[in-house]
Order: C-alpha cells, then sequence, then structure tokens
C-alpha cells in the first residue's frame, strides 16, 4: 500500500489552531528563514519529502489508523501553504508489521522516493531491522513509534530518536503503583516475544526490585502471528495470580481482556499504554470485561468529557471533522499522530531554509515545547543527549465508558 498526498486540498482557515500551536511552542526565528537555503535529497524550493511505514495490513493493523492521521495532518498543512511556502510529499507504504518488509520499504523511500527522513515507523522489531541502514545513510529515523529504550542512544545511532515516553520507564510506573496499593500481589505476565515484550518485562522487574521474583509468579509469551493467546490466558489464570499484566498489541489485548473476562478471571489488570485506545481495543473487548484495568497516558483522551469545550480539543475536533472524516474521533491514535505531527511541523519550520538531514536532528534534538493534546503537565523536550522527548505520564482507570486520570504526573 502506498499512500502519498503532495498538493492542497479544501479546507476552511485553521487561525484558532495555528495560534494554539504557536503559542504552545513557541515563535520560530526570523533567523531560521534568513539563512541561505541548503538541501538533502527530499527537499527543494517547493517540496519536502517525508517517509513513513506502518503496517496497513496484518496483526498489527490497529496501527494503520496513524499513518492516514499523519496524512490527513499534512494534507491540511499544504492547504495552508505548507512550510516555509514548500508543500509535504508525504509517502507512507504498508509494511505488514514483518520486518523484512520494513526493510525493503525503507530502502525504496530512501533510495528511490529520495524522502528527507522517515518518520513513525511502527513496531520495536522494525524499527531495528533498519536502524543501522538509515544511520550509516545519516538519514533521520525520526520519532519512531514505539518506546523501546534503544531509541535513546545518541553515541550509537544519533539519527534514530523515539517520541513517547519509554516502555521501561511506564512499566516501572505500574510496579511503583503495585507496590504502593497491592504490595503481596502476584503478578502474572503477558508479552509479545520480542524486544518489545522484553523492555516492558524488564521496566517491571527493575521497579518492583528485589521483590521481582516472588512477585512475578507467571509469564507467557505469544508470537504476533499466534490466531488467539486463549491458551496463554488459562496457562496464567491456574497461575494463582491476582494482578495480570497485559503486554500485547492491540489486537492481542482486547482478546486477552475478553478471554480473562470470559473463564471468570477477576485480576487486577494493568495494560500497557500503546493498546489502550477506546475504539480499537476496550469497546471490542467489552465494556463490562474492561472495566478497572489501570493504564496510563500522556495525551488527552479523546472520550474524556473533561475536555470537551477547550479551545485545543474543539481545534482538534474540527481537523479530524474537516480532514480526517473517516477517522474516529474516539479513537486517542488519532489524538496521537496529530501530536506528532505538530512535533514534525516544529522541526521542520526551526530548521527554516536548511532542510538537510543533519539540521533536522539538530533542531529534533532542540525541543521545548508543549502542545494542545498533550495532558497538563506534560511537555516535549530533547537535548543532544535527550532523544525522549515526552518523558511524563500519569496513571488511568476504565470506567466502562472511558478513562479517568488519577494521582500524579510520573517522571519528565
Amino acid at each position: 500500500m502506498r499512500r502519498e498526498q503532495a498538493g492542497a486540498q479544501p479546507g476552511d482557515c485553521y487561525g484558532a489552531r495555528r495560534r494554539l500551536l504557536t503559542a504552545a511552542a513557541g515563535l520560530v526565528p526570523l533567523s531560521a528563514w534568513s539563512q541561505a537555503k541548503r538541501y538533502d535529497p527530499g527537499a527543494s524550493d517547493t517540496e519536502i519529502s517525508i517517509g513513513n511505514i506502518v503496517p496497513y495490513s496484518g496483526p498489527a493493523s490497529a496501527y494503520g489508523v496513524i499513518g492516514r492521521a499523519l496524512g490527513a495532518y499534512f494534507a491540511r498543512l499544504n492547504a495552508e501553504g505548507g512550510i516555509g511556502g514548500r508543500k509535504i510529499r508525504y509517502v507512507s507504504v504498508d509494511d505488514g508489521y514483518s520486518p523484512p518488509r520494513t526493510v525493503e520499504q525503507a530502502r525504496r523511500l530512501v533510495e528511490h522516493e529520495k524522502v528527507l527522513f522517515i518518520t513513525q515507523v511502527l513496531g520495536t522489531a522494525p524499527n531495528v531491522a533498519i536502524q543501522r541502514y538509515l544511520n550509516q545513510r545519516r538519514v533521520p529515523q525520526l520519532f519512531v513509534a514505539t518506546g523501546a529504550t534503544r531509541w535513546g542512544d545518541p553515541v550509537q545511532y544519533p539519527f534514530t530518536m523515539g517520541w513517547q515516553p519509554s516502555y521501561q520507564s511506564e512499566a516501572r510506573v505500574y510496579a511503583e503503583h503495585i507496590l504502593e496499593t497491592r504490595p503481596s500481589a502476584k503478578i502474572a505476565v503477558l508479552l509479545q516475544n520480542d524486544d518489545y515484550g522484553r523492555d516492558y518485562l524488564k521496566g517491571l522487574q527493575d521497579g518492583l526490585g528485589d521483590r521481582a521474583a516472588q512477585m512475578i509468579v507467571a509469564q507467557s509469551t505469544y508470537e504476533v502471528t499466534d490466531p488467539t493467546i486463549d491458551s496463554q490466558l488459562i496457562r496464567l489464570m491456574a497461575s494463582g495470580a491476582d494482578t495480570f499484566f497485559n503486554i500485547t498489541t492491540p489486537k492481542f489485548a482486547a482478546q486477552a481482556i475478553r478471554k480473562a473476562f470470559e473463564i471468570g478471571w477477576r485480576p487486577q489488570q494493568y495494560l500497557n499504554s500503546v493498546s489502550n485506545a477506546v475504539a480499537s481495543v476496550m469497546l471490542p473487548a467489552g465494556a463490562e470485561a474492561g472495566t478497572g484495568i489501570v493504564s496510563s497516558n500522556y495525551i488527552k483522551d479523546p472520550t474524556d468529557p473533561q475536555w470537551a469545550g477547550s479551545a485545543e480539543h474543539d481545534a482538534w475536533l474540527d481537523w479530524m471533522r474537516r480532514w480526517h472524516p473517516g477517522g474516529d474521533v474516539r479513537d486517542s491514535f488519532n489524538v496521537y499522530a496529530y501530536s506528532v505531527a505538530q512535533t514534525i511541523e516544529q522541526v521542520l519550520r526551526q530548521c527554516g531554509n536548511e532542510l538537510t538531514r543533519d539540521n533536522v536532528m539538530r533542531q529534533a534534538t532542540n525541543l521545548d515545547f508543549t502542545l494542545p493534546m498533550l495532558l497538563p503537565g506534560v511537555r516535549v523536550r530533547t537535548a543532544s543527549d535527550d532523544y525522549f522527548p515526552i518523558e511524563s505520564l500519569q496513571l488511568m482507570r476504565f470506567s466502562g465508558r472511558g478513562w479517568e486520570r488519577f494521582g500524579r504526573i510520573y517522571g519528565g
């Protein structure tokens, strides 16, 4: 699958949305635009080419929402005149969540489509598969759509940068909450059998410290090619665990929540943030099955009524209705993509007329701002030795209708 948007589309004025983003991010210095023009492949006087690899098909196809929403945001930017008069040429391709296909698509984007950089590649294993290639070619692997700790290694991989909080830091927050509220918990863990799953597990173990070996009473893994995880849930229930950490992608997250409910297992559940979307996980699993699950977030839940009527939420909703009408306004992946796209926009505006790959990374490592749809107290901050733009999150509990935040902001 290939999705490309190069020109303007009809739309309305987004002055209110622009004012919100400008106030949040700060003005780009005029010097950025007065400098001599410098270009690498993928940039010109009229165009900036951006590549994206996402699973529109396969076991992680729920994340295809992100690729489509990014395209909708760039289409809106183009209708407003682009960035510095340059239109965004967005080329989004499907890898089916298969690392060998990710490699093929990355080479195609770099060598044939001539993109300036690649952004929001989905998944730990797919990103690992192309990390060395992109760094050797000095092509930014920008704001990868995974929280693995390896995206924060500017010494070995200076052209790879994360965006969301790391999986290990998120899991440590759950561990802290378990120790505070269930110090005698017996924990069962279901995890994907790859670096993504192991990263979360390590964070949990580190957070529990010396008590990890005693408290984690059962572990079970699954492969992304498995049709179901029913047998794993039955084994975990048999362990006698009263706490369940669900480290899965959306398809398997919904299956696990539903299966636990069907077999009468009622542990306190913790769900990794990458699979807590209401529309694609919680509602398909069944509202009654998910009630009481704890997860975390750093972006505003579009189903939370407290944001309704705010200028930030109204601007996001207006963008959804006008530019992404096929998207589900209940799906937090659309909020996620909107916020990532605004971060990309900020980096490109800071680049000014120096649209080189080196300068893209310089600007990406020089960020300090907030965004309209981030939770209050959460900021985007980077530095030359800090490749995790977002390092704060808050716990939340599913009510059967939506997520309700509680407690303090962790991290940051």
